[in-house]
């Protein structure tokens, strides 16, 4: 930079005013702990909506906030209920053998899944803030639920245990979920990233379909690992038990499902095509095998299943034994998983809709559903993304169309089930495969590739670790290095050199924008991070290495290091081992003759520099300025008097 544009910057920033900067109002421990607590657990303050009420209103919203039923339920009549109508026996059509499929899928008894679509979307009808969520059992669930509970019970040589471990940890896991509804830690969720769920939706789709490959190949002897060496292995190990029959249905169905699924797709209006096409195919499958006797040529079926709504199970419930940890690490991954399905599905349509749903809320009536539905003869639940689609396109407008299909599920449980005797297990296998496609989400991929490719990495992570080792594995392989890069982006801010825009008093990163320039005898630096005990030590090398790299190139201009100018815009926070580091930056500076500046340091930050400053010679008001443009005005026109008060001595001297 020339010394005609130096001195116009400098003579344009002597103009300004200078600010000071000033610590905030002094408030209690108390008081300061009160707002981090309510900051930090109520950030939506719900209790906003009950100043200035009377009692009698206070009672009315306060059963509104807890029973979401009351909200829509006043308002309800019947032009909502005939659109409710319509959307629940839509879903109904799809959730009846989605149910049975996804229970088999679980290693349940199919009639398990019916019944988790009968109790839970009645308990979420009256709690839940959603009117587009459909409850009921879900592909990924069902998969964690059924792997996790096999690698201890065998769900053929041992079902009533695989069941009672099943009930027991959907009860844990609903507990899970109301309990961080209740305390309202739902930012735990959010260590499950996008890119995260993406990949791991996707490996556990590929898993979920190779899974299938036993009732679309109609193989006897199946792996009960989940991998995709140990599946392939044993799917061509047993070639001689593949059966023609079942491959030719299985395709039929298929290719179906997936056009049906196609017109939807091309064609939102016609919603109604893919969500009844998987009822479709269950009942001509059905009398197609009733006709031909299809177990006769080595086309399994459902078999008998028990007719009547949910028998009571809270004395099936196990909380002692061997199982008890297996049980309750299952409750806390499918819980997770679970509940932040319904809750991002949830959010996904109310976006849509221009309605909010409550997170918190969301997590208690998803955990309390969990609950009861442990008590009837349910397993893990939740909004599913395929069945809450169909409810929106279907045009549902209240959480009634949850209570229009448990009603229809319940029709099915009491008089349908003979039905289903014959329907053949390829078919529910051809179903789930067509449900799980749309988990695979390649345009997110490739957007998650141009945007980050660490996040794609991670995605990449949580996909391979799925498909290779196992779901649980791959989860937490996919966290871990979620949780890395976060403890690196800790451990290691960001800071950047800044330099003054020509004819402005802006002062911007150098290497971002290309006109900003150095000040000659100015060192300034922006740290972007809350500075604390795990960064001080890189924060404190980095600066040193500034300074470093700056003498030596002061000592090719044949000039000198004056002033070190650090921009604490953000800095939001800091620590005692954080106020140690500027004391130590201090003292080096004083060492090297070079004055140590702070810029805009924000409320609790100066707080507590000042409490620091006992000597009052480390936080002096000629060392803190609100700008960066003010502090260079200020020293700069400093430096300049006291340069001309030297040559003044000299010259009077001479």
């Amino acid at each position: 930079m020339d010394s005609n544009t130096l001195h116009s910057s400098q003579s344009h920033c002597v103009q300004l005013e200078i600010h000071q900067v000033v610590p905030p109002p002094h408030k209690t421990t108390l008081h300061k702990l009160k707002l981090r607590l309510k900051e930090t657990f109520f950030p939506d303050d719900p209790m906003r909506q009950f100043k200035g009420k009377s009692p009698k209103i206070k009672l009315i919203l306060g059963a509104k906030y807890m029973f979401p039923i009351l909200q829509w339920g006043s308002n309800y009549n019947v032009k909502l209920f005939k659109s409710d109508l319509v959307s629940g026996l839509t879903i109904a059509s799809l959730a009846i053998p989605q149910g049975i499929s996804y229970a088999k899928l679980a290693n349940l008894p199919p009639i398990v899944g019916l019944y988790s679509s009968f109790v839970p979307p009645l308990i979420y009808a009256v709690l839940g803030s959603s009117r587009d969520l459909a409850v009921g059992p879900v592909s990924i669930a069902s998969l964690v639920l059924g792997s996790m509970l096999r690698q201890e019970v065998s769900p053929s040589a041992e079902p009533l245990l695989f069941l009672q471990l099943a009930l027991t940890s959907t009860f844990f896991a609903g507990l899970f979920q109301a309990s961080l509804g209740i305390l309202r830690l739902g930012f735990i969720i959010d260590f499950l990233s996008k890119a995260i769920l993406i990949g791991f939706m996707a490996g556990a789709a590929i898993i979920v379909s190779l899974q299938q490959l036993k009732s679309l190949l109609g193989i006897t002897h199946f792996t009960k690992e989940m991998g995709l060496v140990p599946v392939m292995t044993s799917v061509f190990q047993n070639i001689h038990e593949w059966s023609w029959q079942t491959i030719v249905m299985g395709i039929c169905f298929l290719v179906i499902l997936l056009i049906a699924r196609h017109v939807s797709i091309r064609k939102p209006k016609l919603f109604w095509v893919s969500a009844g096409a998987p009822l479709m195919c269950v009942i001509i499958s059905t009398l197609l095998a009733f006709a031909i006797k299809a177990q006769n040529h080595g086309i399994s079926v459902i078999g008998k299943l028990q007719a009547g709504i949910n028998p009571s199970s809270w004395n099936m419930l196990k909380f002692h034994g061997s199982h008890l940890g297996l049980v309750m690490k299952t409750g806390l991954i499918t819980g997770i998983l679970s509940l932040t399905e319904g809750i991002a599905v949830g959010r996904t349509f109310a976006a849509l809709g221009n309605y909010k749903v409550d997170g918190n809320k969301e997590m208690m009536a998803i955990g309390f559903m969990n609950v009861v539905g442990s008590f009837t003869s349910c397993y893990v639940t939740t909004g599913a993304f395929s069945r809450s689609a169909v409810n929106n396109n279907a045009g549902a407008k209240t959480a009634a169309s949850n209570i229009v299909m448990s009603v229809t599920v319940m029709v099915t449980l009491l008089l349908l089930m003979p039905l289903f005797q014959y329907t053949p297990n390829v078919v529910l296998g051809a179903i789930i495969v067509t449900a799980v496609i749309g988990l695979v989400d390649i345009p997110a991929a490739c957007h998650i590739w141009k945007m980050d490719k660490f996040d794609f990495l991670v995605m990449l992570t949580a996909f391979l670790g799925v498909v290779f080792i196992s779901v649980q594995e791959g989860l937490a392989v996919a966290v871990g290095l979620s949780t890395f890069r976060l403890l690196l982006q800790i451990t290691r801010p960001k800071t950047v050199m800044m330099g003054n825009i020509a004819g402005t008093d802006i002062y911007r990163n150098l290497h971002q924008y290309m006109e900003a320039k150095r000040i000659p005898g100015f060192l300034i630096l922006s740290i972007e991070a809350p500075i604390n005990f795990a960064n001080i030590t890189y924060l404190n090398d980095r600066t040193m290495r500034w300074i470093e790299e700056e003498e030596e190139d002061n000592e090719k201009e044949h000039s000198s290091l004056r002033f070190l100018i650090l921009d604490m815009s953000a800095v939001s926070a800091i620590d005692t081992s954080g106020i140690s580091l500027f004391k130590e930056l201090k003292a080096t500076m004083e060492k090297k003759g070079i004055e140590l500046v702070l810029v805009n340091p924000l409320a609790e930050v100066i707080e507590k520099l000042k409490k620091a400053d006992h000597a009052n010679n480390f936080i002096r008001a000629d060392s803190l300025f609100l700008t960066v443009g003010e502090a260079v005005a200020s020293l700069s026109s400093t430096m300049k008097s006291q340069t001309t008060m030297t040559e003044e001595t000299q010259n009077s001297a001479t």
